[in-house]
């Protein structure tokens, strides 16, 4: 009997284009695959939809708030209905930057210093010492994240804006010089470690979305030790928040000449992008996992109760 998948995509958070991007490139795979396959562009009436379609797995190809956060994996579990990715815990924790960073601290995975404070306190004045970054707790792609310079006289305005659509609580964090490196964790496998190249530009969603944005380095030229290092952590993140199926951590290393040698952890991110050219299945396919490979073990992997 073919298995029937929905996948999920879509919604109504800021990264709606690339949870579409993600899910639309998954659901090709899965066709391709064998599998009956069901797009989803989820609504608030997604929990009727599924129940209508009574699919065999739910692949959650959803990014941001509702998708990445266990509400959408609350309504999967209260179904019955298996799906792929972490479940309500670790996707509540993980999509929570600072409670996440309690827990990976606790696990002995560096994280930078940070405080949460009220938008507008935040706008006012300077609530640590610059350089720092200002950064939504529970957004993704970089939406709303601001960096603050040493230099910087004044907080960002852009915190007064009666436009700011990040919510009114933002975390500010150290600002961490150097190299931007990720490393994706399939099940209980570290996979290898990708370095972000985007010249003098900030990591922002341009720069992870648009062509020529970035370079991706696989593997990164780094010390072999600190290579080992990363993977290692990416994995103890994994699990200390409790994730399942695939994830992505992502970490700062200053290795410039006279830099700190530092290397923390920024976020965990447990709904990578899932495009055959994304982060995750770069990775994978220089593990040897094609893209319709990697999306096949993430639906044999689904369950519920994650």
């Amino acid at each position: 009997m073919t298995t029937h998948v929905a996948v999920l995509m879509g919604g109504w958070s800021s990264e709606r284009p690339v949870s579409l991007s993600s899910g639309n490139a998954c659901a090709d795979a899965l066709e391709a695959g064998g599998f009956k396959v069901t797009r989803v562009d989820v609504g608030r009436d997604v929990a009727d939809v599924l129940a209508r379609l009574q699919p065999d797995v739910a692949f959650n190809a959803l990014h941001g708030p509702f998708g990445e956060d266990g509400c959408v994996q609350g309504i999967l579990e209260f179904l019955a209905i298996p799906y792929t990715h972490s479940g309500v815990l670790a996707s509540a924790l993980a999509m929570n930057k600072p409670k996440a960073n309690h827990i990976l601290r606790a696990a002995g995975v560096p994280v930078s210093d940070s405080v949460v404070a009220h938008r507008l306190d935040a706008a006012r004045e300077h609530v640590i010492a610059p350089p720092y970054v200002v950064k939504p707790p529970n957004e993704g792609s970089s939406f709303g994240v601001l960096i603050v310079r040493e230099d910087a006289i004044h907080p960002p305005q852009e915190l007064f804006a009666e436009d700011w659509a990040f919510g009114e609580v933002v975390m500010v964090e150290r600002y961490v010089a150097g190299r931007e490196l990720t490393c994706g964790v399939r099940g209980d496998e570290p996979l290898d470690v990708i370095d972000i190249v985007t010249g003098d530009r900030f990591y922002d969603y341009h720069a992870k979305y648009d062509v020529g944005g970035s370079k991706h380095i696989l593997p990164a030229e780094i010390l072999p030790d600190v290579y080992q290092n990363i993977r290692m952590l990416a994995l103890r993140a994994h699990q200390a928040l409790g994730c399942r199926g695939v994830s992505r951590a992502d970490f700062r290393y200053d290795d410039r000449p006279g830099g700190t040698g530092e290397l923390i952890c920024l976020e965990v991110n447990t709904q990578p992008g899932m495009t055959a050219t994304s982060l995750v299945p770069e990775m994978a396919a220089y593990a040897g996992m094609d893209f319709k490979s990697l999306v096949r073990w993430m639906v044999e992997d689904a369950s519920c109760s994650r």
